[in-house]
């Protein structure tokens, strides 16, 4: 379904661009539905076709970004909701925090880092950032789906889990997160530069052409290439801090880019690819790349 999707987005000229996020939601759901059709798993397809969606290359992909990360705090809002409407403190039992924190202790502590470690050897992960993994992976949202379906079955004992799950899920949940950026500076994960730009695609149907909105980072090595503004001032600085406040003008072949700054290209379809390719390299190895500079 992932592929299928991203198949036929890149082929099929929607009449508004708020109907790609939503196309893209709609394959998710079938991925779900096809896979439950044939008693295998919804939850392992619907990531399998995400992960596809996530890394294909789509028309209006970062708004179809912004509109499933909405998606998804919504619905781990909704779960946290969930856990307090159904949660009943009164019933709450010293053997039920005990289990939640000696049964949190031992995922947190000894399993999730084992599995970590296990699935990152063959990436080449660091130390510090199998570390950082471990300790930030999943919590909350899954242990609460999976600790409603006995509990909505009537399973003998199910009230208790459900209470042990709670415990874990709340007392850990504030556990992890309250020293997350900290851990992450420490760890060294954190980083302000970019290598590469990034690229925003629009179709434009009528002429066979694609829109790329290139956004220059920091880093990268297209920064004081030639283009820029045809505005009349003498220095891209100047420019950035008056002009940008005042309109948009088109790139004179005299001026320079620089980071932060925004670019339009209008490429052919046939071609898009390429340019994409170039633009890349140029990001991250400089004009010349392409003659031998970057890594194969």
């Amino acid at each position: 379904m992932g592929w299928l999707g991203a198949y036929l987005l890149r082929r099929v000229a929607l009449p508004a661009s708020g109907l790609y996020p939503l196309v893209v939601f709609a394959f998710t759901v079938l991925a779900y539905g096809s896979s439950a059709a044939v008693h295998a798993s919804g939850f392992a397809a619907v990531y399998v076709a995400a992960l596809v969606l996530g890394n294909a290359e789509l028309p209006h992909r970062m708004a179809t970004r912004s509109f499933v990360e909405g998606i998804g705090w919504l619905a781990q809002i909704g779960l946290f909701v969930m856990l307090g409407l159904l949660a009943s403190p009164e019933e709450l039992r010293w053997w039920h925090v005990g289990q939640g924190i000696a049964i949190g202790a031992i995922l947190t502590f000894v399993a999730r880092p084992l599995t970590v470690a296990a699935c990152a050897m063959w990436f080449g992960r660091s130390a510090r950032e199998q570390v950082f993994v471990g300790w930030a992976g999943l919590r909350g949202a899954v242990p609460i789906v999976l600790a409603t379906i006995p509990l909505s079955a009537g399973v003998a004992g199910s009230r208790d889990l459900f209470n042990i799950v709670f415990v874990a899920v709340v007392i850990y949940t504030l556990l992890q997160a309250a020293p997350l950026a900290r851990l992450a500076a420490a760890c060294g994960v954190l980083t302000d530069d970019a290598r590469d730009v990034e690229v925003e695609a629009a179709p434009l149907e009528r002429v066979s052409a694609d829109l790329l909105q290139i956004h220059v980072p920091k880093g990268s090595k297209l920064r004081r290439r030639r283009g820029g503004r045809s505005c009349g001032c003498r220095s891209a600085r100047r420019c950035r801090s008056w002009c940008a406040r005042t309109r948009r003008s088109s790139p004179h072949r005299t001026d320079r880019i620089a980071v932060d700054d925004d670019l339009l290209i209008v490429t052919a379809r046939s071609v898009r690819e390429a340019t994409e390719v170039r633009l890349h390299l140029v990001g991250r190895y400089g004009r010349l790349a392409g003659w031998g500079t970057e890594p194969v």
